[in-house]
């Protein structure tokens, strides 16, 4: 018996050329303005943390490539119940990651990187869970990457510091986020 499917054929092409668009001009199709405002001040702080823009570059744009491949998966109907329900699981981590970002940001010297770094570690572990059986152990790199990178203890607290050379990113990620909860997006 033969397994061709035309449907899950026509995913893989789509996961696979959404993958290698993954530059600016395509991303906004698929990403909001506003998660697009986030992601350019991710950028900006890889950049001047790293010190390295081809590795600031590479982390926002595997982060890019990640949701978009999710997004297909959703779209697909490719999850099981029981993924759907780590999804859900992943959403409620991700809101509850968003209001400390925003909580710690609002209140001046709350901020716990332990607290943070843990948010985004049981995000990184929830998404690897969900992806688990759809996406190849590179994508799996690539969630490693951006949840590792973006929960580096140093780089969150330069991140949080009230006078820090970050604050101007860190008010518009902010702002991103709160409009982002508002909307019930995250």
């Amino acid at each position: 018996m033969d397994t061709f499917s035309s449907k899950d054929m026509a995913m893989r092409a789509q996961k696979k050329i959404l993958s290698s668009m993954a530059s600016k001009s395509s991303v906004q199709m698929f990403i909001d303005d506003t998660s697009s405002e986030i992601l350019d001040e991710l950028y900006r702080i890889s950049k001047e943390y790293s010190g390295n823009k081809s590795e600031a570059q590479k982390v926002v744009k595997d982060l890019v490539k990640i949701a978009v491949k999710i997004g297909v998966l959703f779209r697909n109907n490719r999850f099981s119940t029981e993924e759907l329900a780590v999804a859900q699981e992943f959403k409620k981590k991700l809101h509850q990651g968003a209001m400390t970002a925003i909580s710690f940001y609002e209140v001046d010297f709350t901020f716990d990187k332990t607290v943070m770094a843990d948010i985004l570690k049981s995000c990184r572990d929830l998404l690897l869970k969900l992806v688990n059986h759809h996406l190849t152990p590179k994508s799996h790199g690539r969630i490693n990457h951006v949840f590792n990178h973006y929960s580096d203890p140093e780089l969150l607290t330069k991140l949080y510091e009230p006078d820090g050379s970050f604050r101007p990113n860190l008010t518009k990620i902010c702002k991103g986020l709160n409009k982002l909860v508002e909307d019930g997006t995250i």
